[in-house]
């Protein structure tokens, strides 16, 4: 793949507000009006929560009669979008696994930085995640675990509010005014007391993340004890178009041992993509972006 190739921020909602789907997917409500919308409500029925639906909890999560919904399943599964257990309840087949490899925004970004992320995996020892942004919410895009490192909650293709992320802040400090804007005037969901939920303090934290070029968030999601540390990965115009997370224990490791190695990683990956200058991180420049530990 050229180093130059033409990658973009993703920009999924621009236009209009995406909601995470992090949490339950809400039931009831009027059902969609077109085909189309029918058959994408019976897939974004499934996510990490309910990886296995029955008919009766589709047809109860996406507000469609049992009737559509029998169709649609059986449409979804003889194209191979859908796969039915030996329990008789459905999941997500392996042709949108197919399909998502062609996602020019996500895997072939991944493709080309994981021989970097895994040098860094191996240098830190630690979870490493690459992510970048859609509408309002950071995706995973590639996720490393570390044997014996803390667990955490982020999965490849995973999904979390912008807001409440390392990954998340640094895709949010250098997007456009526009979408800090609509993130700021949004609800910003609480996932643990330290959670950023103050718009004010938010805004101050973005600002530094674009001071510094590194986010550090602290007990923002579970579990208690992570510590979450971000920087920015920039594309042929210079523009950020990923995010370079790592996660490790917050008692074990401390951020400003990380961001050297970090920086390096977030340069290669971007000279890689064709940017044509990298700044480089000061690690005295960086202050802590969050309260004391309220866990």
């Amino acid at each position: 793949m050229p180093a130059t190739m033409p990658l973009q921020p993703v920009e999924g909602a621009r236009q209009g507000r995406r909601p995470s789907t992090t949490g339950a997917t809400p039931v009831g409500g009027s059902s969609p009006a077109t085909a189309a919308g029918r058959t994408l409500a019976v897939l974004a029925a499934f996510g990490p929560e309910h990886p296995w639906l029955s008919l009766s909890d589709i047809s109860r999560r996406t507000g469609l009669s049992l009737t559509t919904t029998h169709r649609l399943v059986g449409e979804l599964r003889q194209w191979g979008a859908l796969e039915r257990g030996s329990d008789g309840r459905y999941g997500i087949g392996l042709r949108l696994l197919e399909l998502g490899a062609c996602a020019p925004h996500g895997l072939k970004l991944r493709e080309l930085a994981l021989p970097f992320l895994d040098d860094l995996h191996h240098a830190t020892r630690a979870n490493i995640h690459l992510a970048v942004r859609d509408g309002h919410d950071v995706v995973y895009v590639e996720a490393l675990r570390a044997r014996g490192a803390i667990r955490v909650m982020s999965r490849l293709g995973g999904r979390w509010p912008l807001h409440a992320t390392g990954t998340g802040q640094v895709l949010l400090a250098f997007a456009s005014t526009e979408v800090q804007e609509e993130v700021l005037a949004s609800p910003l969901r609480r996932f643990t007391a330290n959670t950023i939920t103050d718009v004010d303090h938010l805004r101050r934290v973005l600002a530094e993340v674009r001071r510094t070029g590194v986010a550090v968030a602290e007990n923002q999601l579970p579990p208690a004890g992570a510590l979450a540390v971000a920087v920015p990965v920039r594309g042929p115009g210079d523009e950020v178009v990923a995010a370079l997370g790592v996660t490790v224990q917050r008692d074990a490791t401390k951020s400003h041992a990380l961001i050297p190695v970090m920086a390096a990683t977030a340069r290669g990956i971007s000279r890689a993509l064709g940017a044509p200058s990298v700044s480089t991180v000061d690690p005295r420049t960086v202050r802590r972006s969050v309260e004391p530990d309220l866990i």
